[in-house]
């Protein structure tokens, strides 16, 4: 047994010092770098365009509607202080009073007061309404 061991121990330095010279000799017969083609030299100046790109401006600008209307501009694009008024953060892992259905993001489901998962439920959101939830893509527990 030990001297199956020593043969295959053998057998593999041989192997090894075989592999190497055909290495040795395969990296020698390369051709030198000089017949490669290299890269130009980078050119860290930026380069300019000749189209001029449009200038930001601010949101009072792009309007025309007048300063009266302007409560019914903000509905009329749904800035996001409207949109996330349907639910709220969950304060110390509870959802607050007035909004008892909890929602998990990772899941995409919403819980009912009364439903099976209900109080094991760590809510990520809390909605007043179970249409909120759906709106915002939510699906209702099935059990």
């Amino acid at each position: 047994m030990i001297g199956r061991c020593i043969r295959r121990i053998t057998l593999l330095v041989l192997l090894a010092a075989a592999g190497a010279v055909l290495f040795t000799r395969l990296r020698a017969a390369k051709p030198t770098t000089a017949a490669t083609p290299s890269w130009p030299p980078f050119d860290p100046a930026p380069r300019t365009s000749s189209v001029t790109e449009p200038v930001a401006q601010p949101f009072a600008a792009r309007t025309s509607a007048p300063a009266a209307d302007a409560h019914a501009a903000a509905s009329a694009l749904k800035e996001p202080a409207a949109v996330s008024a349907r639910w709220v953060a969950p304060v110390d892992g509870q959802c607050p009073d007035g909004y008892p259905i909890k929602a998990n993001d990772n899941s995409g489901i919403f819980h009912v007061p009364g439903g099976r998962f209900y109080a094991r439920t760590v809510p990520e959101r809390c909605y007043a309404a179970a249409e909120d939830a759906l709106a915002d893509g939510y699906r209702q527990a099935k059990a």
